[in-house]
């Protein structure tokens, strides 16, 4: 099969948009799509300043390197967990992180979760009993607090991630299952910014996984291939092996299944959407962070918890 731009043979076929397209090309067409999304869900501008939650995974790590191919001020933040179960996971993402940044002339911001709060994820939900025995609750929360403070702090405009359409399909497959309906709501290309919240934009979130692969091996992005530990029997590895093989009988299928919600979403006919969780929000006493609780944040709570039982 030749490229749809050249006669060359294509490198890349992606049935679900019946287009296949040689290296160079490829190249070229993940970025101006990168842009075309930016624009559509009006994620942000060029003076606007960016920081990209950085894993060493594939997708971040590209997220990172499109954004400065687009000419957009985007600098990166890596968040050290502790996770060196068996093959030095943290460690093995930071260096991967850390020589991305070099090698691009790229800022990046460290932050350690240890030597910030004194214990290392997994520790730390050993110690506050969330997740029963799995640290991936703790894990979430921590990073979320992370970002959004290291956002706030450093003056971001947005904080950008790099979740892919699997990603995306596979938290609105659970939530549907569930009729979670209000992080339904919540669920989005952009995650508009309050008093005290950061911005959340997915630029990449219209990518299947493997297009991001492509795009990282062929960009020459050395990324960490290995699943964190914990991520083993997941719930959301699961909904992504059950879309996998809807995948395979209808491809395309996790893409319209993705769009059409947001068109729901955007037209009204999902839900009625009410602001109720928004309007009761206040600051958290101890890290200042919007809460909805009635006083240390979840993140907080969690924190003084292990620090009490460590004394």
């Amino acid at each position: 099969m030749n490229c749809r731009r050249c006669d060359r043979k294509a490198s890349v076929h992606m049935r679900q948009h019946k287009l296949a397209l040689c290296k160079e090309h490829y190249l070229e067409w993940i970025p101006e799509q990168t842009a075309r999304f930016i624009k559509k869900y009006e994620m942000f501008a060029h003076d606007e300043k960016i920081l990209v939650a950085v894993s060493g995974g594939k997708d971040s790590l590209s997220l990172w390197h499109i954004l400065i191919k687009l000419g957009y001020q985007a600098d990166g933040l890596y968040l050290g967990l502790g996770i060196d179960e068996g093959i030095n996971y943290s460690h093995e993402s930071q260096r991967l992180t850390e020589e991305f940044a070099a090698s691009h002339n790229l800022k990046l911001h460290i932050v350690d979760i240890e030597k910030e709060y004194g214990q290392p994820i997994p520790v730390i939900a050993e110690r506050s009993h969330r997740g029963h025995g799995k640290p991936c609750a703790v894990c979430g929360l921590a990073k979320r607090h992370e970002m959004n403070r290291i956002a706030r702090d450093l003056g971001y405009d947005v904080l950008a991630t790099g979740h892919n359409l699997d990603d995306e399909a596979a938290v609105l497959f659970g939530n549907t299952l569930n009729w979670s309906s209000e992080y339904l709501l919540r669920q989005g290309p952009v995650l508009p910014g309050t008093a005290g919240l950061a911005r959340k934009v997915k630029p990449l979130c219209r990518f299947y996984e493997r297009e991001m692969t492509a795009y990282a091996i062929m960009s020459g992005i050395e990324y960490i291939y290995e699943e964190c530990p914990f991520a083993d029997g997941s719930q959301s590895i699961f909904y992504k092996e059950s879309l996998n093989q809807l995948e395979t009988a209808r491809p395309g299928a996790k893409l319209i299944f993705y769009l059409n919600f947001l068109e729901a979403k955007k037209s009204g006919k999902l839900f009625l959407e009410k602001n109720v969780e928004l309007a009761n929000l206040h600051p958290c006493p101890r890290c200042g962070q919007p809460t909805s609780t009635p006083d240390q944040c979840s993140f907080c709570r969690m924190i003084e918890k292990t620090q009490t039982e460590t004394g």
